[in-house]
């Protein structure tokens, strides 16, 4: 996948079923760990969406304050509709980021998009689903990187096991 090192800080998120697909996601694009502040998803988290159990292999982590996920060199990164953020086109990922998404039915809180060093947005027409945003962002990550899987043996590993399905050409090599 992408180089460099990439976190998800989740701010008070109130969905179990948005983490399951956000931990289904950071499987799939390669994120080393997912922060969460607040307790409304500790209440609802017994009905996870994990359908890969994701949250296994990667480690969701509560913490008081997103400031407690940041370690040295992970450059801080907030995805909000803001005034002033950079559209994410034209956004060029750090190699080593904590991307910080606000809570389902509000925005991230002004103080902590203070402390961001980059602010971002998905220019869409209405605001995204949380999980969405996530899954938009990291594949964006993902695409603009050098670095990612090009090769059969990762479609092979991960498509789903009823699916055998071979395009055009490469069809013939296979029958």
């Amino acid at each position: 996948m992408s180089a460099g090192r990439t976190f998800i800080g989740l701010i008070n998120p109130k969905t179990p079923s948005n983490v399951g697909t956000i931990m289904r996601a950071s499987g799939c694009y390669g994120v080393e760990k997912v922060f969460y502040t607040g307790q409304r998803y500790n209440y609802a988290s017994k009905f996870i969406t994990d359908t890969k159990d994701v949250h296994e292999r990667i480690p969701l982590q509560w913490v008081e304050t997103i400031g407690e996920a940041v370690s040295a060199g992970i450059k801080l990164v907030a995805v909000e509709l803001a005034e002033g953020a950079t559209p994410l086109p034209e956004y060029q990922h750090p190699e080593n980021a904590l991307y910080i998404f606000g809570p389902e039915d509000s925005s991230v809180p002004q103080d902590i998009l203070n402390l961001c060093e980059d602010v971002v947005y998905i220019p869409t027409i209405g605001c995204m689903n949380l999980a969405a945003t996530v899954n938009v962002l990291l594949y964006d990550r993902m695409a603009k990187s050098a670095q990612y899987d090009r090769s059969t043996d990762l479609i092979r590993s991960s498509r789903d096991a009823k699916n055998n399905l071979v395009v055009g050409k490469h069809a013939a090599k296979t029958e």
